[in-house]
């Protein structure tokens, strides 16, 4: 298996689409995430947005699969 940083993008060209999709979900939290360095926020505040960014993720392939569109593992 490869060694990856936990920041690395698993398909390169989504990148844009999750840096776009984390300031989505830390503005509907009310995080005050910047582009660049965010030492200045939490741990809380930081692990709120990628634990609610899974949330949404999860919730949206269940609603996928559940209409009959989704991939089958």
């Amino acid at each position: 298996m490869a060694n990856r940083s936990s920041s690395t993008t698993a398909v390169p060209e989504a990148k844009g689409a999750m840096d776009r999709f984390k300031f989505e979900v830390a503005n509907e939290l009310g995080v005050p995430l910047s582009d660049g360095y965010n030492g200045n926020l939490t741990s809380k505040q930081n692990g709120s947005v990628g634990g609610y960014m899974v949330k949404k993720m999860i919730e949206a392939q269940e609603k996928q699969m559940s209409q009959g569109t989704g991939s089958q593992l």
